[in-house]
């Protein structure tokens, strides 16, 4: 038997109304009644009950006004609404429907088929109550997630784009599919002015495809600040996403090391399409392809880190772009797919409009988002034509001690395999002081360990770099010298000095060559720009005071700060 109901009877004739509430009594039910249409709805509003029997022609107001009105204040809640009546053309039944009415119930009524369809309207009034309340608490579920997603994702952006996506020489397309996009692009300026750029795709969507993207970024932009290379910094990302993601969820990715003095860029590309440098003379397209597996698979002693290198010119453009532009499709179920991608490139006129035109063409193709879509456009500039921010710490080093000393010595095994300059980096920008001069002791390190590296541990000529061809010649003996090196050394001897309001660092480096006369090359007055030479000059330059022994074993360079500056 069901449970006890509700239930309305809205019937004009008093004989019929009396033998319906005397059949829903004795079934267990409790019956209200009403002579006409507005009575019942008056009765509906003030009972809420949970069905209604519905003559159709009564006074006042008809049983089809009445069931509108009826089902207009039940809203959402289902209330099963069966009409009464002897009707029987087709036309007059439609309009029982077209009121909100849920079933019939011919006269004379049968209290048999009275009790089965109220019994029938009961369970569907009870599964449209358990839908309802699912549907609420899917949707409860839902927002939070979202707005677990929503944080995350607030928590990411600052992080994600807090390098230099802002810069003037690149632009950009996210277009995620979830809230969270799977999608990674990151951007940083490199302590000695270059630019490290990477472009992720991990599996997936939303917050299960972004898991490793924080920690990814995290030593992006930590070790871009540092001063690592591009092999450094691939092999820990592979290290950390390889240790901390679950099996099958791994990282398709590009990662680009752009030097604008030297004007190549170095590309490694593990899992994504294929990258493109345009040239701005001739308009020729040159691939980037992927060569590697996705970051996070292998493990250190398999990973390959080995990137090619290309030549750049002013004006020249690096595109790198994500599966989803390639998988976007049409209404038609195409996909967008890399022969349309070169045929935009093969009809663009100006170089300057071509990532317009790449968005242009997405568009127009109406596709229908299969995955994230990133899509990366970044310039070859002069270097220094744009300012650079500061350089992304993962540490506030407002606790770092502000009175030490410290020296390293690098022999001849170690000075073959590794590069201290990172390393020497990470300890002096602990210090909060120093951070706003970390590109420029960055650059002064670099000079000061290339000069006691290649000139003194390695006797080069540095006058060989007149023209590229004594360019080659230099690093071919660099390389083959270094290969060889068994003995000799270079020292940095490091001081921090706390000062009233603020600090002074001073660097002195020596190495195991013979010497050199400083002010002998200075009085050259050399040029900052030329080939050859610039080492010295650009140490003054950078630095507050830089001096030498009259022997010339070493350098010695001084940086100071102020204290909240």
């Amino acid at each position: 038997m069901s449970a006890r109901l509700s239930i309305l009877i809205a019937e004009d004739n008093a004989a019929d109304r009396m033998l319906l509430s005397t059949i829903i009594s004795r079934q267990g039910h409790r019956s209200l009644t009403a002579s006409n249409g507005l009575e019942a709805v008056a009765l509906f509003e003030q009972e809420r009950p949970q069905l209604v029997l519905m003559d159709a022609l009564m006074p006042v107001m008809d049983g089809f006004e009445a069931a509108r009105r009826i089902k207009q204040m039940a809203g959402e809640e289902l209330v099963p609404i069966i009409f009464l009546t002897s009707l029987t053309e087709g036309e007059a039944l439609v309009r029982c429907l077209e009121a909100g009415g849920d079933d019939f119930l011919a006269k004379p009524y049968n209290r048999v088929i009275l009790e089965a369809k109220i019994n029938a309207m009961d369970r569907l009034r009870r599964l449209q109550d358990t839908v309802l309340q699912q549907r609420d608490l899917i949707a409860q579920h839902n927002e939070y997630l979202l707005n677990e997603q929503r944080v995350a994702k607030a928590v990411f952006d600052k992080v994600a784009h807090s390098g230099c996506l802002a810069a003037p020489n690149i632009r950009y397309l996210q277009s995620p599919y979830a809230l969270f996009n799977g999608d990674l692009l990151l951007a940083a300026f490199k302590p000695s002015g270059g630019m490290h750029v990477l472009l992720g795709d991990f599996t997936g969507h939303g917050l299960p495809a972004a898991i490793g993207a924080m920690p990814l970024a995290e030593v992006f932009y930590g070790m871009t600040a540092k001063g690592y290379s591009l092999t450094e910094i691939l092999r820990e990302i592979n290290a950390k996403l390889k240790r901390i993601l679950p099996l099958g969820v791994f990282c398709c990715a590009t990662l680009l090391n752009i030097s604008f003095q030297r004007r190549v860029v170095e590309v490694w590309n593990g899992g994504l399409p294929d990258g493109y440098v345009l040239r701005a003379s001739g308009g020729a397209r040159v691939p980037l392809v992927s060569r590697h597996l996705p970051l996070g698979i292998l493990d250190s002693a398999a990973f390959n880190d080995h990137y090619e290198v290309f030549p750049l010119e002013l004006g020249d453009r690096i595109f790198l772009l994500s599966d989803g532009v390639l998988e976007a499709r049409n209404q038609q179920g195409e996909l967008f797919g890399e022969m349309r991608l070169h045929r935009v490139f093969a009809a663009n006129r100006q170089p300057a409009l071509l990532f317009a035109e790449i968005q242009q063409a997405l568009l127009s193709f109406r596709g229908e988002l299969q995955d994230d879509v990133s899509l990366v456009e970044i310039s070859m500039v002069e270097e220094g034509s744009q300012s650079r921010g500061p350089l992304i710490f993962t540490g506030s080093g407002q606790h770092s001690p502000l009175d030490w000393s410290a020296s390293f010595e690098f022999r001849g095994e170690t000075l073959r395999r590794f590069n201290p300059l990172p390393f020497l980096l990470q300890l002096l920008i602990e210090v909060e002081g120093l951070r706003p001069q970390g590109g420029a002791i960055y650059s002064v390190l670099a000079e000061l360990y290339s000069n006691a590296l290649e000139h003194g541990v390695l006797g080069l000529d540095s006058s060989l770099k007149c023209n590229a061809e004594g360019f080659a010649e230099y690093y071919l003996q660099r390389s083959t010298r270094l290969a060889q090196l068994r003995e000799g050394y270079v020292r940095f001897h490091l001081r921090l000095l706390p000062e009233s309001g603020g600090g002074r660092l001073i660097i002195r480096v020596e190495d195991s060559g013979s010497g050199f006369d400083g002010q002998a090359i200075l009085e050259q007055q050399l040029r900052i720009d030329r080939l050859c030479g610039r080492g010295l000059a650009l140490i003054r330059q950078l630095s507050e005071r830089c001096t030498w022994p009259v022997d010339g074993q070493g350098v010695s360079v001084e940086f100071s700060w102020l204290a909240g500056a």
